[in-house]
């Protein structure tokens, strides 16, 4: 009875000091929307969102003061931005969002991460850049004329034969490059299957398991079904008209951008010792069914550990040496950015509406001029 008791009231100590401490985590949660800029600073064009909420309600272009380079960063004059699945879901007013950007507020306000364009200054310990440097790269709150990266950081120099805008679009590939290559292990002869083949990643995937040498199937709906053949693949299947769980055929390696079917469908077209690579939920932002498909990401992955097929759920490694692997390939010609879409700086909730859609095609990029 008293081993009861003592159980009892422990988990009442921590559910109260949890509820505590998320109190005070969102009345602390606060971001520096309303804060005074510096007497005598220079200014610079931002996209900002102070609150929660629709893009178009809440994306507002503003002057912020430029930021100065440390003797260890290098400052960029920003040409073009991508934008990623997940920046739809950083402007959400959902419970996933508020823990992973701010309780009460967003914490960072000015959104972007994939960027391209032209160093204007260097630090004074910096030696591998210098001014006038095309780069690309990935740096939190780069929807703006200019970011600041540490020169060790995420970086690169842009590849010769693409702009800008094509250029802000491949940091995306890092997730498709890392997924099939050390998750995934594709390996020449093997048969690959890309869900999702479409989007902004699968893309990507689709070139990358390509140049890996694998036989490549691409799943996405009839309207896209050419341009995922013309990015290599070798077979390309309309999910509208076919399940490509239900046919005969049998893969070493699925990655899955969409995570729409279930454990055992999945499992039935892999190869004894096949690998399903669990990279997204479909689409940005929250949808109907995205809670469903996250709980789905997690059994998955728990069930594969009694059998022989393995479903790994997949992060990222943000690193420089992955984006030179990413322009070497681009300049050799073997992948290639799927650029669908163009917005003006001016136009951003335009571009962000039309990402969490859920249906956008390829990569989006917000030109800054």
């Amino acid at each position: 009875m008293k081993i009861k008791r003592l159980i009892k009231w422990s988990l009442l100590t921590v559910l109260v000091v949890l509820v505590t401490w998320l109190q005070i985590a969102y009345w602390t949660s606060t971001n520096d929307c309303g804060r005074r800029i510096p007497s005598g600073a220079e200014l610079m064009k931002a996209i900002r969102y102070c609150e929660y909420g629709p893009p178009d309600m809440v994306l507002r272009l503003e002057q912020v003061a430029k930021p100065v380079p440390n003797d260890n960063q290098v400052l960029v004059r920003v040409h073009a931005v991508s934008l990623r699945f997940i920046d739809g879901g950083m402007l959400e007013d959902s419970v996933p969002g508020r823990l992973m950007f701010g309780l009460r507020k967003p914490k960072n306000t000015i959104p972007g991460s994939d960027f391209a364009g032209t160093i204007e200054t260097v630090g004074k310990s910096v030696t591998e850049f210098k001014p006038g440097d095309e780069v690309f790269g990935i740096r939190a709150g780069c929807l703006a004329e200019y970011v600041l990266v540490r020169q060790n950081g995420a970086i690169a120099t842009k590849p010769a034969n693409v702009n800008f805008e094509q250029a802000a679009s491949i940091p995306t590939a890092l997730v498709a490059l890392q997924g099939l290559r050390d998750t995934g292990q594709v390996k020449a002869g093997q048969k690959v299957l890309i869900n999702g083949a479409s989007g902004g990643i699968g893309t990507f995937a689709v070139q990358i398991a390509k140049a890996y040498g694998a036989e490549v199937t691409g799943v996405c709906s009839g309207r896209n079904v050419e341009m995922v053949k013309s990015l290599g693949a070798d077979h390309v299947i309309d999910y509208t008209k076919e399940d490509y769980t239900k046919n005969d055929q049998r893969y070493d390696v699925i990655y899955d951008l969409v995570t729409n079917h279930s454990f055992a469908e999945r499992r039935r077209v892999l190869k004894p010792g096949g690998i399903c690579v669990i990279t997204g939920v479909g689409g940005s932002g929250m949808h109907e069914e995205t809670l469903s498909r996250f709980l789905g990401v997690f059994t998955a992955s728990l069930r594969s550990k009694f059998g022989s097929e393995k479903f790994v759920i997949f992060g990222v490694d943000i690193n420089k040496k992955d984006l030179a692997v990413l322009r070497d390939l681009t300049e050799s010609g073997k992948i290639m950015p799927a650029l669908t879409k163009t917005y003006p700086l001016t136009q951003t909730a335009a571009a962000y509406k039309y990402l969490e859609t859920g249906h956008a095609s390829g990569k989006i990029a917000i030109k800054i001029d």
